[in-house]
C-alpha cells in the first residue's frame, strides 16, 4: 500500500470544524480547539470488510484503512490483537452474567495499550521525516516510546514526573532512551514539553503528533467488536487519564457501524478514575459538562494521575451520549480490584486495571450496570509495572523446613 492514495483527508477541528492538511499540528489556529483525523469513509468502505480483516495477520494493523498513516507500517507491526478473555469466575464474584476482560496488559512490546498509539505516532513521525521522538508521560507511554524508538532506530527523550514507580522508570531506561525526571506533576511535565516542542524539531507523540497518536487507541475497540463475534457489548468500562481512550473506543464502534461491519447497538461507555484524581468522573457525578482540574493528584494510581485531562470535556460527552457513567474508587478499592482480577480471572493488572474493576464493582452494586447484560473491562497495563501498590497487602509465603511432616502439618492447617 506504499503508493496508494491516503484514506484520511486531513485534520479537522473538533470545535469549529476548520480543516487542515495532514501535518504535525494539533491545535486549531482559529479557535485553539483540538484537531483530529478526518477519514474518507466512502473510499474506505470497499476496502475493508469482515472477511478482509480476518484474512490478515493478528495485529492492530488488520484495520489499517482506519489508521492514519500514508505508507507501509514501519514501527510496531506486531502490536495489538490482545486477548478478550471471558471471565466467568470474576463475573460470578461480581454478580453479573457475562463479563469480558480486554487484556492489553500483554500488548507487545511493553505490556500496555500505549504500544498501540505509539506504533501509529512513530510510523507517522517517520513519514514526516523526524529522527527524534519524545513524550510527556506518567510511565506507560514513556516505556513504549523508548522501546519502539529503539527498534526503529530513532532518538528518543521521555519526560516523566520524578516520583514515578521504579518499575516504570527502569522500563524506559533499559532501552537507552534519554529519561528526564521532572520535579512536579504530570501537568507540569506536559507544559514543559510544550515549551520544549516549540524550541526543538522533534515529534512529541502526545503534542504535535497527538491527532495521529490518539487514533491508535481505536484498534482496541475494533478488536473488542471482532472478538465478540462482530457485535458490540452492552457496557464497556475504560480507565481515564487524559481521557483520549474512552473517546476513541466510541469512535471505533461508530466507524464499524458506519461501514456496515457491525450492527448498530447501544453500548454504554463508562469511565474510571481514582478517587484523589477524578476530575472527569466528578463532573459526570455532578451532572456538569465541564470539569475542575485537580491541582495536586494524590493516589497510588500514578498512570491515571492527570489533573487537567486534555480530552476531559470529550470524555464527559462520550459518557453522557452513550448513557454511561463514571466511578472513582479509593486506593483500597483499587488494590481490591487488582486482587479480584488476579484471583478470579488470572490477570495481573497495574493500578489502572484495579481502578477499572473497582469502578465496575461500584456501578454494578448501584444498579448502573445491568447484571444481565454483557460487560467489557479494559485492562491497559501489566501489574509488574506497579508492584509497590501491593506491598504489605498480600500474605507472605509460608516457610517450612524441607520436611514432609512439616508440609503435612501446614496442609492440614490450611484445609481445616
Amino acid at each position: 500500500m506504499k503508493d496508494s492514495k491516503p484514506l484520511f483527508k486531513g485534520l479537522i477541528c473538533k470545535e469549529c470544524s476548520a480543516r487542515y492538511n495532514p501535518e504535525p499540528i494539533h491545535v486549531c489556529e482559529q479557535c485553539f480547539g483540538p484537531l483530529e483525523v478526518e477519514y474518507d469513509y466512502e473510499a474506505i468502505a470497499p476496502l475493508i470488510s469482515r472477511d478482509i480483516i480476518q484474512s490478515r495477520a493478528p495485529n492492530m494493523w488488520r484495520y489499517r484503512e482506519l489508521l492514519p498513516i500514508q505508507g507501509d507500517v514501519t514501527v510496531g507491526e506486531h502490536v495489538g490483537f490482545t486477548p478478550l478473555v471471558k471471565a466467568d469466575r470474576l463475573a460470578a464474584k461480581l454478580g453479573v452474567r457475562e463479563l469480558w476482560i480486554k487484556n492489553d496488559s500483554v500488548n507487545y512490546p511493553t505490556l500496555s495499550f500505549k504500544d498501540r498509539v505509539v506504533s501509529v505516532a512513530l510510523t507517522r513521525a517517520k513519514e514526516f521525516g523526524y529522527d527524534t521522538v519524545a513524550c510527556a508521560s506518567t510511565g506507560n507511554l514513556a516505556n513504549s516510546v523508548a522501546a519502539n524508538a529503539a527498534a526503529a532506530g530513532l532518538n528518543s527523550f521521555v519526560f516523566i514526573p520524578s516520583d514515578l514507580e521504579p518499575g516504570k522508570v527502569l522500563g524506559s531506561s533499559v532501552y537507552g532512551t534519554n529519561v528526564i525526571g521532572i520535579e512536579g506533576t504530570y501537568d507540569q511535565v506536559n507544559r514543559l514539553c510544550s515549551e520544549i516542542g516549540g524550541r526543538f524539531p522533534w515529534a512529541f507523540v502526545n503534542i504535535n503528533m497527538r491527532p495521529y497518536y490518539a487514533e491508535g487507541s481505536k484498534a482496541m475497540g475494533y478488536e473488542i467488536a471482532e472478538q465478540l463475534g462482530w457485535k458490540l457489548p452492552d457496557h464497556v468500562v475504560v480507565p481515564m487519564a487524559g481521557g483520549s481512550l474512552i473517546t476513541k473506543i466510541k469512535k471505533s464502534f461508530d466507524e464499524f457501524v458506519k461501514l456496515g461491519i457491525v450492527d448498530a447497538h447501544p453500548t454504554h461507555i463508562h469511565g474510571a478514575q481514582p478517587e484523589n484524581c477524578s476530575p472527569i468522573v466528578t463532573a459526570v457525578k455532578e451532572g456538569k459538562d465541564f470539569f475542575r482540574p485537580v491541582e495536586k493528584p494524590n493516589t497510588i494510581v500514578k498512570s491515571l494521575a492527570i489533573g487537567n485531562p486534555a480530552d476531559g470535556f470529550y470524555s464527559i460527552q462520550t459518557m453522557n451520549e452513550t448513557g454511561g457513567y463514571g466511578e472513582n474508587p479509593n486506593d483500597d478499592e483499587v488494590v481490591e480490584g487488582i486482587r479480584l482480577l488476579a484471583e478470579y480471572a488470572g490477570v495481573f493488572s497495574e493500578t489502572a486495571g484495579g481502578t477499572v474493576v473497582g469502578a465496575a464493582k461500584r456501578m454494578i452494586e448501584a444498579g448502573r450496570i445491568n447484571p444481565d447484560e454483557s460487560i467489557v473491562l479494559c485492562i491497559t497495563g501489566h501489574g509488574l509495572k506497579t508492584k509497590e501498590a501491593l506491598e504489605g497487602k498480600l500474605p507472605p509465603p509460608a516457610a517450612i523446613k524441607p520436611s514432609l511432616k512439616e508440609f503435612e502439618a501446614l496442609y492440614a492447617a490450611r484445609t481445616h
